[in-house]
């Protein structure tokens, strides 16, 4: 699964490696005129401009590297005869800027036709009137429920992703053994079993970084909401500001205020790093138990897709029991896109079945598509399975004024970095103020 990791787009996306070859091409002509131009004359070649994390700079070169991204944009080149172009997002292009920073800047200027945005940039354009409804998609019949319901903007589907990102507790299965413990479900079974790798030595039980520590909060405050039978309701209330955002996250942040305050998250680590590189050498290595990643982690060598140990992952824990945490991402196209008609038609190639099909199976993820399943490593097992009943909460969620997993993130590096409950949840009650104005 790709994820999303580069400054604040580093909770999200993972760029995608591919090779370059640049092909230079010109015309000439002779002055005389004839009836037998070739349709591929770079004047009136069909083209879609396509901005996001993956690097593409002559869509005709040949690409040993191609990612399954790659795949899809492919087949949508060769059925429509349109050049797909696209460059990446480099942190050292634009410096300071996150890729969220940039995408907004360039979707409301209207510099290119489609874009891959993150949750919180996806509501932003949303609700300013920056993107198209893709309801009209032939691709969006075949979507799941809780893709429509994730990105919905004030009645217009506004984005359709290739995967569903899900994420969830990696956990050394073999360790929980040695001492004698059951992968927890519930809050109060978490904490006892890092109460007891504590004081059996493991300095700190949970593995973690600046970015995921507010799936545990999702888990624990969104389990009803989600998964109560009033998941619209309650959404609606929120919304006009009958019901406050910091009622549903509160527990979530005293959980995780516990955690911290017991020592099983090291705080002062987990402020600075970045994820998956600051607790994965110690996870790998056997002496952190628990970290949190995302589904894809899991599937390749590079994170953690080949432990010497039986490795599981799980939901976090909940009311419900383990609480898979999925927030969504997805490709847009600009209101006053350039190529807009052409656009439209190469979202639809490349998130049909066909196409999703080769994309879930080569990059072995949840498909956003109700009609294509597939079989995925068994640590992942646990995790699929409840997603695959329908228990989860989303981290992200359009339908909410107030926008989640970013604004959540956030409030989550105050606690860490020793702001009080009380003090968090004055930040979610401004957030939701200053939105309903």
């Amino acid at each position: 699964m790709n994820q999303y990791k580069k400054g604040v787009a580093k909770r999200y996306v993972a760029i995608l490696a591919a090779g370059i070859v640049i092909l230079a091409s010109a015309s000439c002509g002779n002055g005389e005129k004839t009836k037998n131009l070739l349709p591929g004359d770079k004047q009136k070649e069909r083209f879609v401009n396509l901005f996001s994390p993956m690097e593409k700079i002559d869509p005709d070169a040949e690409n040993v590297a191609r990612s399954a991204s790659d795949l899809t944009v492919m087949m949508a080149e060769e059925q429509l005869g349109v050049t797909v172009g696209y460059m990446t997002y480099t942190a050292e292009d634009y410096q300071d800027k996150t890729y969220d920073d940039v995408v907004l800047e360039r979707a409301r200027n209207n510099m290119d036709d489609i874009y891959l945005l993150n949750p919180d940039t996806l509501l932003a354009l949303g609700a300013e009137g920056k993107l198209m409804d893709l309801s009209g998609l032939e691709c969006a019949e075949n979507l799941r429920d809780i893709i429509r319901v994730a990105n919905t903007v004030d009645g217009k589907l506004v984005a359709i992703p290739q995967e569903v990102v899900a994420y969830g507790l990696f956990v050394n299965v073999d360790m929980f053994r040695q001492y004698g413990l059951e992968l927890p479900k519930t809050p109060e079974e978490f904490l006892e079993c890092c109460r007891v790798f504590k004081e059996n030595g493991i300095e700190t039980p949970i593995g973690a970084n600046r970015w995921w520590l507010e799936n545990f909060v999702f888990a624990i405050s969104y389990a009803d909401l989600y998964n109560g039978g009033n998941t619209e309701a309650e959404i609606e209330a929120l919304n006009s500001g009958e019901a406050k955002y910091s009622d549903y996250m509160r527990p979530g942040f005293e959980f995780l205020k516990k955690l911290i305050d017991l020592g099983y998250i090291d705080k002062e680590k987990a402020i600075v790093s970045e994820a998956i590189e600051a607790e994965g050498p110690d996870f790998l290595a056997g002496k952190t138990p628990i970290v949190m990643a995302y589904w894809g982690a899991a599937n390749t060598e590079t994170a953690y897709g080949k432990t010497d140990f039986e490795m599981q992952v799980i939901g976090f824990p909940s009311s419900r029991g383990q609480m898979p945490v999925m927030p969504m991402t997805g490709f847009g196209i600009g209101v006053e896109a350039e190529h807009a008609e052409d656009a439209m038609r190469v979202l639809d190639v490349m998130l049909s079945d066909e196409a999703l099909k080769v994309y879930s199976e080569t990059n072995r993820v949840i498909s956003p598509s109700k009609n294509i399943k597939v079989d995925c490593v068994p640590a992942l097992s646990p995790l699929n399975n409840r997603i695959e009943e329908g228990v989860y909460v989303l981290g992200s969620n359009a339908g909410m004024k107030v926008e989640q997993w970013g604004n959540t993130c956030q409030i989550v590096r105050k606690l860490l970095g020793g702001a009080t409950v009380d003090e968090c949840m004055e930040a979610f009650d401004k957030l939701q103020e200053e939105t309903l104005k």
